[in-house]
């Protein structure tokens, strides 16, 4: 079996494809595949002639535009180290990122400098900053990211790389600091492969994938809706240019479904990465305002991640777009491959109900597999092909990355039942299960409830401290500007679909933003609302 290395796929697959082949494509702006190759070699190549050695952190800090693409390739190349940077950070956050990465360059666009500048003298592990924007603006302490990429004649790194190579993944998640996920080139991009089983075959060897991409039988026309910075977006980024497709970004700095549905009919996108309702409630709202106005008759796949989809607004997007495949892929930054929902214009699955992927196992807290049909809650837990850990943090890495029975797992956090039939009903993250009068209570699930009320467009669920019940089910929610809101009404719908004491003791509508730029759910504001709410009343 081949030992993968990202930058040996990108040098092994370039020469094959079509020079005039679009590898990024943002608005009207197109870098084919020959251009990126040369700019990426000459990016990788300039870096470590300015100090950055095997392995040294690179800092993206950036919206979704071509460089970070670009950036992507050069640092698998150059056998540096992706580091994420959260653009909706404060600075003393970027910095805790900058500090706890260890990254030696910042690559950064020009809307950002400010935040540079006000960090950079504590920043004494960076060498090298590079700005991307006007060359006619860029601050006298960092480089002109087209001056480095022009810095070369586009050929190819003579280096050896190894399957050991590392990318990070930084993740919030619901509580604690962000934590780098420590990835392996190899374990990357098996993980990718494994997940691909479900739908069907995957190359073997790199002669394989190269053999299918010069066919074109693996490059898709892919446009990952949500940020690059975060896991979704990141890992979409790195299938699509592995298969030596072309990645399509919006420019709109906050997404904009009319913007998507624009760059779909005008560039053919065949497949599209989201996260979850924050994106496809959206995307359908414009659909079912504008019937006819996109053509859409290139689209074959919708892939969510990271959080539910419910089953209602993919009926909706069936509707409109009868030959699509909406995928729901249950993973983490943690973990790829834990599970997969597929539904189309003649059916689907329930919400949060995933076919169980093939390296996984459920857990329940005393590590003992959960049975089939049981009804027993557990953790799902994938083998193979899986991170090292969280960088400079092993107390966590060791609570995450278990090894039960001798064998190694990534278990993220995320309960679930295990049917009868062998498939998951996902219940929800473990650090923000409510417990009330002795009752755990999924957030997740009460939250899919709320949001089939017609005046809820969006909810999330947090136990807010009570003197009888422990915890009380609380919901913070967004109301769809065309409904009205009534608390008991919206409690009865909940009560009808859901055991009682799981149905919200108060609901509290708000405006505050309730999920993170890439579509993740901000318990930590939720919880701020109704805490306010409460001692307000």
């Amino acid at each position: 079996m081949i030992n993968w290395n990202l930058g040996d796929i990108l040098d092994a697959i370039e020469p094959v494809l079509p020079p005039d082949a679009p590898a990024l494509i943002h608005g009207d702006r197109i870098i084919t595949w020959a251009e990126m190759s040369a700019r990426s070699n000459n990016l990788a190549r300039t870096l470590r002639q300015r100090g950055a050695d095997d392995g040294a952190k690179v800092a993206f800090y950036m919206r979704n535009r071509p460089e970070y693409g670009e950036l992507m390739a050069a640092c698998f190349k150059g056998r540096l180290t992706h580091v994420n940077i959260n653009y909706r950070y404060r600075p003393e956050e970027v910095f805790y990122i900058f500090n706890d990465s260890d990254s030696e360059v910042v690559v950064y666009s020009a809307e950002f400098r400010d935040c540079i500048v006000e960090l950079k003298d504590r920043l004494d592990k960076v060498h090298t900053f590079v700005e991307i924007g006007d060359a006619s603006e860029i601050a006298p302490f960092a480089q002109p990211y087209e001056d480095l990429v022009a810095a070369g004649d586009g050929s190819p790194l003579e280096i050896d790389r190894s399957p050991d190579d590392f990318l990070f993944i930084y993740t919030g998640g619901t509580t604690g600091m962000p934590k780098g996920v420590m990835w392996r080139h190899d374990d990357m991009r098996n993980a990718q492969l494994d997940a691909q089983k479900l739908l069907g075959p995957v190359p073997q060897t790199m002669e394989e994938m190269v053999s299918l991409v010069k066919q074109g039988e693996l490059a898709r026309i892919t446009l990952p809706a949500c940020p690059l910075m975060h896991g979704t977006g990141f890992i979409t980024a790195i299938g699509t240019l592995m298969s030596g497709g072309a990645l399509v970004t919006l420019s709109d700095a906050s997404f904009d479904a009319g913007e998507l549905w624009h760059a779909v009919d005008q560039h053919k996108v065949q497949s599209i990465a989201i996260v979850g309702d924050a994106f496809a409630k959206p995307m359908l709202r414009a659909l079912d305002e504008n019937p006819g106005r996109w053509d859409t008759s290139s689209l074959v796949s919708i892939i969510s991640s990271g959080v539910m989809w419910s089953k209602e607004v993919k009926a909706g997007l069936c509707r409109h777009i009868p030959q699509v495949v909406l995928m729901d892929s249950f993973g983490a930054s943690e973990g790829l491959g834990f599970g997969l929902s597929v539904t189309t214009a003649q059916g689907g699955t329930n919400t949060a109900k995933f076919a169980i992927g093939e390296f996984c196992d459920v857990f329940d807290e005393q590590d003992r597999k959960v049975e089939p049909g049981s009804g027993v809650p557990g953790f799902i837990a994938r083998k193979g092909a899986i991170p090292t850990g969280y960088y400079k943090d092993p107390e966590k890495s060791a609570k995450t990355f278990k090894t039960i029975d001798g064998v190694r797992y990534s278990i993220p956090g995320d309960w679930c039942t295990v049917e009868a039939d062998g498939s998951l009903t996902l219940l929800g993250r473990g650090s923000v299960c409510i417990n009330t009068a002795g009752e755990k209570v999924y957030p997740e699930e009460v939250e899919e409830a709320l949001k089939t009320h017609p005046a809820i467009a969006d909810a999330l669920v947090v136990g807010v401290p009570h003197e009888k019940w422990g915890q009380a089910v609380t919901a913070v929610v967004h109301l769809d500007k065309q409904a009205l809101f009534d608390e008991d009404d919206v409690k009865k719908h909940v009560r009808g679909q859901l055991a009682g004491y799981k149905t919200p003791k108060a609901i509290h509508p708000t405006t505050a933003a309730l999920r993170a730029s890439n579509g993740k759910p901000d318990y930590a504001q939720a919880m701020k609302v109704a805490d306010g709410s409460r001692t307000a009343a």
